[in-house]
């Protein structure tokens, strides 16, 4: 039972504050979404902490990213294999608390000033660094495959098929999947 809510690792609740205040500063950076910010979180539970490693995180965004439903779902799988329900709530809990309330204010705030010069210069500078975020989101999910060939090709023909053509990512995600059953990318 102490499993289900401690998680493998038995965490304290003080270790639990560190996993809540840590994804709560990272939601506060999650330009682009919480994906945006996985790089870090590997860095932070992986490499840091070492909680759980590579395989388990990146497997960990597979899932979540492959299940219906919001982006952020991958934060709570991340939390449950660290802690179980304690974790899931840490983890979830510090990614959504800061940036909602962050997101209101800012809301109210373009709301009222939409047409500044500010707000339109804010605006356009943060293309390029959500374009950057998710490229080192990219790399930091590659590396268990980086060793392997056919797997780091699959990169950038993924990356060209969905800016050259209209098919669905769906497809793109089983043709992977298809690879890797047949040993092609692994």
């Amino acid at each position: 039972m102490s499993a289900l809510f401690f998680g493998p690792h038995g965490l304290a609740a003080g270790v639990l504050l560190d996993l809540f205040l840590h994804f709560g500063m990272l939601s506060l950076l999650a330009i682009g979404g919480a994906i945006t910010t996985a790089p870090d979180m590997q860095r932070y539970v992986v490499g840091e902490r070492g909680w759980i490693d590579d395989l388990q995180f990146t497997a960990s965004v597979a899932i979540a990213q492959a299940a219906p439903g919001p982006n952020l779902l991958f934060v709570a799988v991340v939390g449950w294999n660290i802690a179980g329900l304690t974790g899931v709530a840490a983890t979830l809990f510090g990614s959504l608390l800061p940036s909602t309330t962050l997101a209101l204010a800012a809301t109210r705030y373009n709301e009222q000033r939409r047409d500044s010069r500010f707000v339109r210069a804010f605006t356009a500078g943060l293309a390029p660094l959500t374009l950057g975020l998710l490229l080192a989101t990219g790399w930091i999910l590659t590396e268990p495959i980086r060793d392997h060939l056919g797997a780091m090709l699959l990169v950038p023909l993924t990356v060209v098929a969905l800016l050259k053509t209209r098919l669905s990512p769906v497809w793109l995600v089983a043709a992977g999947a298809l690879a890797g059953a047949l040993g092609l990318a692994g």
